[in-house]
């Protein structure tokens, strides 16, 4: 994980949004290796092992909506274009399956570091993508990211407008199927080729 995420993370638990500290182990240049994030609010730890941030443990079932996963899979480029994204810096966020884009989509976006959360376990931790896994939410604080994929593994409400809350306003999420109901606050922009393109008011 990034060390420079840690100020862009937040407690799972249900109570107002704090920044946790960071004790580091292992680094390797500017990524976190091992070490503990701790809420100073409900002071709750969780580790840092191989990289991936754990906020709990992954739980059968609880992706939703899983789609097939011989549909159509978008190349790096459209999702480039569909993310409608200029420029260096800042965050993406990548939801699910959709952490497999990472390599791809660094290659052709500079500068910008993406958070792959509960990402398929053969995605590994890059310089470019820092890796989260929670299954009670995307832990994350609110409008941070300067864009968003979702994966078919996480169609579910419940994770569509977790990704819609860390969306900074006027940014686009991206949405891999068709058959999804934009959550509320999300201006629906394009629909077709198996993708579905919101953004934020």
């Amino acid at each position: 994980m990034h060390i420079e995420l840690t100020e862009m993370l937040r407690c799972p638990e249900a109570h107002e949004e704090g920044f946790l500290v960071m004790s580091t182990g292992e680094m390797l240049g500017r990524m976190v290796r091992s070490g503990m994030l701790g809420c100073p609010v409900c002071g709750k730890e969780y580790p840092i092992v191989r990289g991936v941030a754990h906020f709990s443990e992954k739980g059968k079932g609880a992706a939703g909506n899983v789609q097939d996963d011989r549909a159509t899979i978008p190349d790096a480029a459209t999702l480039q274009a569909l993310l409608d994204l200029s420029g260096p810096g800042g965050y993406v966020l990548l939801l699910g399956s959709a952490a497999r884009h990472a390599v791809g989509l660094a290659g052709l976006m500079g500068g910008i570091h993406f958070v792959g959360v509960n990402a398929p376990d053969d995605v590994e931790e890059l310089p470019v993508l820092s890796l989260l896994a929670c299954e009670a939410m995307i832990p994350l604080r609110q409008t941070v990211a300067r864009a968003a994929v979702a994966g078919r593994d996480r169609l579910g409400a419940r994770w569509l407008a977790e990704a819609r809350r860390v969306l900074l306003p006027g940014r686009r999420l991206v949405i891999e199927s068709e058959s999804v109901t934009a959550p509320p606050g999300l201006t629906q922009l394009a629909l077709g080729h198996g993708l579905f393109v919101g953004e934020r008011r």
